[in-house]
């Protein structure tokens, strides 16, 4: 069992009275007066020191320590003095991200949270503190997307250090602590119209890319890892198995996201399209690392590739290709929503309205939950008044 050592003042039995007098010891006015001592679970002597007037304090420090024991859930006190930086890059050492979702969680350490929160030692990280950093966000104006994101990887790496016994809870779980939200996005789809003056507007050799996206639904790295390969006539469907991506500024190919292959209806009439473009431009082959820069050498008959033959490059596509063919389309100022990503909001948009369910348009997109296609498109699926309606005028029209 522990006790409370009183360093300032310590018993001794005096022989000219036979009773046990208070004397003051050596140490007396200087330094931490109180010292906890007690054995941890494996027997180890542990301390803890409290100033003057926090007698009480170690009193109930030490009662926690012996009912955490005696509980199974004892830390130890010393374990949480390390920094947050420093336990902020073993987590991320730790972590099984795909290279590129490293890299991106690495530059949100390096810009928003290591500023803030780098010597900061674990277990002195309080609810005031994260409030107060998400409040520095905000005065910056942050993104609250931004914000959330970051959000997320701190409260990751707090609950990683509950699990490792380092802390005893994580601060972002606090109820006085507002966690950061992405701000709800009412995705607007571009109509037919423009989608037809995009895929006209663009340089002959893209024009393939808005049939894929418009009509797969493929997101912009995926479209351009289509190879003729991938297309199952007989069935119907397309292959979903690859995409192009950049990780540490070299492209290579990578499974979809979340290592989600799948496999999409694909419609005659973007066969033919497809069909057209390869005889126009002849696939060819197309050497990429597999998923990270010094992965396994991978060869495919890229369906789209640039003018010298190679995979196409995101950043220089948007800016290159996708840009002015937009504005050619009428979008003069555009919006995040603006994106390759309007053409799978258009591929979506067009399945709901002919009836398809958000199961399957999830799974058609690729997305990890259908509770997020339903979150994402809910407000583009036909009304139940309007369904109501069609289906009681069946009946009566005829009368």
């Amino acid at each position: 069992m522990g006790h409370v050592e009183d360093r300032w003042w310590r018993d001794e039995w005096d022989p000219a009275t036979g009773t046990t007098v208070r004397r003051k010891t050596e140490r007396f006015g200087r330094g931490n007066r109180y010292r906890v001592r007690f054995l941890d679970p494996e027997g180890r002597e542990r301390s803890r020191s409290f100033p003057d007037r926090k007698k009480r304090a170690a009193d109930e420090f030490l009662v926690s320590m012996e009912s955490d024991k005696s509980h199974g859930s004892y830390i130890d006190p010393k374990a949480g003095r390390i920094t947050f930086g420093d336990y902020a890059r073993r987590w991320l050492d730790s972590q099984t991200f795909e290279a590129s979702t490293r890299n991106s969680v690495t530059w949100r350490l390096n810009a928003q949270i290591l500023p803030f929160f780098e010597r900061r030692e674990l277990g002195g990280i309080n609810p005031t503190d994260v409030r107060t950093w998400i409040r520095s966000m905000q005065d910056r104006g942050v993104a609250e997307s931004y914000q959330a994101g970051c959000f997320a990887h701190v409260s990751s790496i707090l609950s990683a250090a509950v699990d490792d016994r380092l802390i005893r809870e994580n601060p972002c779980q606090a109820r006085s602590v507002v966690r950061p939200k992405r701000p709800p996005v009412k995705v607007v789809p571009w109509s037919r119209a423009r989608v037809t003056k995009l895929r006209l507007a663009m340089r002959e050799r893209y024009g393939i890319f808005v049939v894929l996206g418009a009509g797969c639904g493929l997101r912009q790295g995926e479209a351009f890892g289509v190879s003729l390969d991938d297309i199952d006539r007989e069935a119907g469907v397309l292959h979903i198995v690859r995409q192009v991506r950049l990780v540490d500024s070299r492209l290579v190919f990578s499974p979809p996201k979340r290592n989600k292959t799948r496999e999409v209806p694909i419609a005659r009439s973007v066969v033919r399209l497809v069909d057209e473009h390869a005889e126009r431009f002849p696939t060819v082959p197309v050497t990429l690392p597999w998923r990270v820069p010094g992965g396994e050498p991978t060869t495919v008959r890229l369906l789209i590739t640039d003018e010298r033959g190679g995979a196409l490059r995101r950043n220089h596509f948007n800016e290159a290709v996708w840009a002015p063919a937009r504005r050619a389309a009428g979008v003069d100022k555009p919006t995040r929503q603006d994106g390759t990503h309007a053409l799978r909001h258009y591929y979506a948009s067009v399945l709901l309205d002919a009836g398809e369910s958000i199961r399957a348009l999830s799974d058609y997109l690729g997305h990890h939950d259908p509770g997020f296609t339903l979150r994402t498109y809910t407000h583009l699926m036909p009304s139940s008044a309007a369904r109501t309606r069609r289906a009681i005028d069946a009946v009566f029209a005829a009368d």
